[in-house]
């Protein structure tokens, strides 16, 4: 079997028997893929290679590709940087959680994209280290998501205009169907896709405004991306944040 080395963001794990499961991955060297990842519950308590797969956890490994097509397989596999956070706080851990069923449900392409991978794995890095504006960035990642899915706004962005979802442009009076950003919402979007992720505390939006951009945002997603609906960890998001 030939063997690769990479990168990869956990997106999604399945148990498959007694002590091992299936893991699905972004990666840097072959877009999403699926991997038998076998022993990772130990009977004697050690030697685990299940906290390793954990949603959006990064890692590194060496792969080895099957002749016959059937899922690859690791011959060793690491965490790719040491998480400080993520895995011990909750609103971090929820965040996670949904960042990472978006992707697997959106994502199916099993070509590299590297300014995709580079987004989410620095997305991960950056949720780790954020210390403000934590409830903020599951919309900042949507937004910049959404120009890595190929629908970013087709013209600039002017102060008091409503947002075309169908059209994906800027319009100065509300279009005449229902998919659309009022002025508010239009002008929150137009910021988090020029915000660094580290100012995200200085947004200062309340409960009832993240959960309206949130809606707005699936919707702009739907009528791309019909599998946005199917991202169940969304309604966890809701009452968390």
């Amino acid at each position: 079997m030939r063997s690769y080395k990479g990168r990869g963001i956990v997106l999604h794990t399945l148990k498959y028997g007694d002590s091992s499961l299936v893991a699905y991955l972004l990666t840097d060297v072959g877009g999403r893929r699926s991997y038998m990842v076998q022993g990772v519950r130990s009977r004697r308590g050690h030697g685990s290679k299940l906290a390793l797969f954990q949603p959006m956890f990064p890692v590194e490994f060496e792969g080895l590709e099957s002749s016959r097509q059937q899922m690859d397989r690791f011959k060793e596999v690491r965490a790719g940087f040491a998480l400080q956070s993520l895995p011990f706080d909750v609103r971090k851990s929820t965040m996670a959680l949904f960042m990472a069923e978006t992707l697997y449900r959106l994502v199916r392409e099993s070509e590299p994209n590297e300014p995709l991978f580079d987004f989410v794995w620095n997305s991960a890095l950056a949720l780790d280290a954020l210390e403000s504006g934590v409830s903020n960035f599951h919309l900042w990642f949507l937004a910049n998501l959404s120009l890595l899915l190929g629908f970013r706004p087709g013209n600039d962005y002017r102060p008091g205009w409503w947002f075309d979802i169908r059209e994906g442009l800027y319009t100065p009076t509300p279009p005449l169907h229902p998919g659309s950003m009022d002025p508010a919402r239009a002008a929150l979007l137009d910021r988090l896709l020029g915000l660094d992720v580290r100012e995200l505390g200085s947004l200062g939006l309340n409960r009832a405004q993240r959960s309206e951009f949130l809606n707005a945002m699936l919707t702009y997603f739907g009528y791309h991306l019909d599998a946005i609906s199917s991202v169940r960890s969304v309604h966890i998001l809701r009452e968390v944040f």
